[in-house]
């Protein structure tokens, strides 16, 4: 059994470290998004493969038998190539998933089906507002230059953010209640941005958005491929045991 799991997310982690505790030979794989990944206790890469050809290739010279897709919810991308390039390989994959956030009593969610969809739910007069949505979509928020937008980012930004009225704090997950609270009291935050990634590392904004009464823009996450979906370490374990005589 060789297993290639795909991460870069708090699942993927917790994945890694069940396989390499029960010795099952396996690469971690980042996308290469920070400059600073968290060390895996498995060997890993970092970086694309080149598309779904790319990936083909990858899978049959590592020999690899079993997928496991621990990729962001919204890393549409991966997950369509991984899926398509199992499929052509005729290797199982399984995605280890996190279930969505769902609105509570109290909050004040505004729903949009697409990130692209989320600035012209934003208000025309001037407002601020915390993006919690990482740095690949920062210029969608040129189409609101009126207001101030403050990043939360695990890297200093190599250029200048493509905003006029912008800025950001260094800090990377699990994040609590208490210290979110906080930075949208300092920041004199009026509204926040937010993607449905769910779990519990990133959760702590909307806790903090319900207790401060401010309004959250919630993207909806992307379709993906069907794919057998499973939420725990112990799951994706079983699902090994159960495919264990479909490797390559």
């Amino acid at each position: 059994m060789h297993v290639l799991l795909l991460g870069g997310t708090t699942e993927a982690s917790a994945a890694a470290k069940t396989l390499a505790g029960a010795g099952i030979r396996a690469v971690f794989s980042y996308a290469g998004r920070t400059n600073t990944p968290v060390t895996q206790p498995l060997p890993t890469r970092v970086g694309g493969f080149g598309g779904v050809d790319g990936l083909v290739a990858f899978l049959k010279a590592e020999k690899i038998s079993h997928v496991i897709d621990a990729t962001h919810p919204f890393a549409a991308g991966m997950s369509v190539n991984a899926s398509d390039a199992c499929a052509e390989v005729g290797i199982p994959l399984v995605r280890f998933e996190r279930a969505p956030w769902q609105p509570e009593a109290g909050d004040n969610w505004t729903q949009v089906p697409r990130l692209e969809d989320i600035p012209a739910a934003l208000p025309d007069t001037p407002a601020r507002v915390f993006l919690a949505i990482g740095k690949q979509q920062i210029s969608l928020f040129t189409a609101k230059p009126q207001h101030h937008y403050l990043h939360r980012l695990v890297d200093v930004p190599d250029a200048p953010l493509p905003l006029p009225n912008t800025s950001f704090v260094l800090d990377r997950g699990p994040f609590n209640v208490a210290n979110d609270t906080a930075l949208m009291r300092s920041h004199k935050i009026t509204h926040i941005v937010a993607k449905n990634s769910g779990g519990t590392g990133a959760r702590a904004k909307l806790d903090a958005a319900r207790s401060l009464d401010l309004p959250v823009i919630m993207a909806n996450r992307p379709a993906l491929p069907a794919a057998r979906n499973v939420s725990t370490t112990a799951e994706v374990m079983t699902w090994l045991d159960h495919n264990a005589d479909r490797g390559v």
